[in-house]
């Protein structure tokens, strides 16, 4: 059974595989009737969804994934209904994609003392838009070398901590990513809490930071996580007095754990990020596809046996 909501996916203008347009017309097919575009640290292709949208008759969430540093870690914070035209945010995002490129030479550079040449115009190559050269287009350049069978091995061969083309990085400050989300009309969301491999001491840490700072939302139902952990997160929310948020983080075919379309329900007891939306009125989320569960998406369980913990 489809969902009719996913407010965490990528196009090319990060590391998605697929244009803006291209990842609406799928959103369509697979009877996603409200998305969020959340391009990583980049708004540059909402407005090629938010036409592809208009003519599909899906609801298109502004949204972004800020890279930000929280205690030494990387950390990501989605903001859904941003403005996109908020300068401050505008400036912010500018500042982290022009780290990125520094952080690409110094992977490259790891990569060819590991005996790898070349990896940094072979990445580039795999990035549709090189503002936002990421590990993801180093891992593709990889596996079509033949070096390795597919883009998670790579990481837990090459780019994980501990491995040649690791290189530690300062992203944004965790604090200022939720102001720019907030002042620009926005809501922050912990993005995919159960991927970063924290122990239960820290992992409240985190949770309670982000609560301190402003954040007001937390993503339960992900493609990164199992269906236990819908539940651990779905307790986190209520004990946080945090909304709950959903999201495929779809990337593309083959390389995501879940499609667009294809999110089980949030755990009961949740109170959904979207609960006072418009975009979730009956009269556009019934259009294509049967009308929400109380929850905003229709009741499966399905799925959960499938989802398998990603490494990275």
């Amino acid at each position: 059974m489809s969902s009719v909501i996913d407010l965490h996916s990528h196009s090319t203008i990060s590391d998605g595989l697929f244009t803006p347009s291209e990842l609406i017309r799928r959103a369509d097919a697979h009877g996603v009737r409200v998305l969020a575009l959340t391009d990583h640290d980049d708004v540059a292709g909402l407005d090629e969804a938010r036409a592809a949208a208009a003519e599909a008759g899906i609801a298109l969430v502004n949204g972004v994934e800020i890279s930000v540093t929280w205690n030494k870690r990387c950390v990501h914070i989605v903001g859904l209904r941003i403005d996109p035209a908020y300068e401050p945010l505008r400036n912010g995002l500018a500042a982290i994609r022009a780290g990125r490129g520094e952080r690409a030479m110094h992977i490259a550079a790891g990569l060819e003392r590991a005996g790898i040449p070349g990896s940094l115009e072979g990445a580039y190559a795999y990035a549709a838009n090189p503002g936002i050269i990421s590990r993801t287009h180093f891992a593709r350049f990889l596996v079509a070398k033949g070096i390795v069978k597919d883009t998670r091995t790579v990481f837990k061969k090459y780019l994980v901590k501990g491995k040649p083309g690791y290189v530690e990085h300062s992203w944004a400050d965790f604090s200022d990513a939720i102001g720019w989300i907030r002042a620009s009309g926005g809501i922050a969301v912990l993005a995919h809490p159960g991927r970063y491999d924290l122990g239960r001491t820290n992992l409240d840490s985190l949770i309670a930071d982000f609560k301190e700072a402003g954040g007001e939302a937390i993503e339960v139902v992900t493609g990164n996580h199992t269906a236990n952990q819908f539940i651990q997160f779905a307790n986190y929310a209520k004990e946080f007095d945090l909304l709950a948020s959903c999201g495929s983080d779809f990337h593309g075919v083959g390389e995501s754990y879940m499609d667009l379309g294809r999110l089980p329900a949030l755990p009961p007891g949740c109170k959904p990020v979207w609960h006072n939306w418009p975009e979730m009125s009956p009269e556009h989320v019934g259009r294509k596809s049967e009308a929400p569960s109380a929850t905003g998406v229709p009741s499966t369980t399905a799925d959960n046996a499938a989802l398998i913990r990603p490494t990275y």
